[in-house]
């Protein structure tokens, strides 16, 4: 079993994280862009971001699958 004492922890390269106005900016958009997303807090949108992206994908397959049968 390997030894845990010769381990040396770099510090971060990483950035800090982006500017508290850039992600309320990014937020607000993402209200505006997830049906319903403005009346729902933070933890909820994100949830439903996630559902309406599965949405629009099962959407864009079905489409797919209709233009395949069509395809001659």
């Amino acid at each position: 079993m390997a030894s845990c004492k010769n381990v040396h922890l770099q510090k971060s390269t990483r950035r800090r994280g982006a500017p508290r106005k850039v992600v309320v900016k990014k937020f607000q958009k993402l209200r505006r862009l997830v049906p319903g997303g403005h009346l729902l807090r933070p933890d909820q949108l994100f949830l439903q971001t996630a559902d309406f992206i599965l949405h629009l994908k099962f959407k864009v397959n079905i489409l797919e699958a209709i233009l395949k049968l069509h395809d001659p």
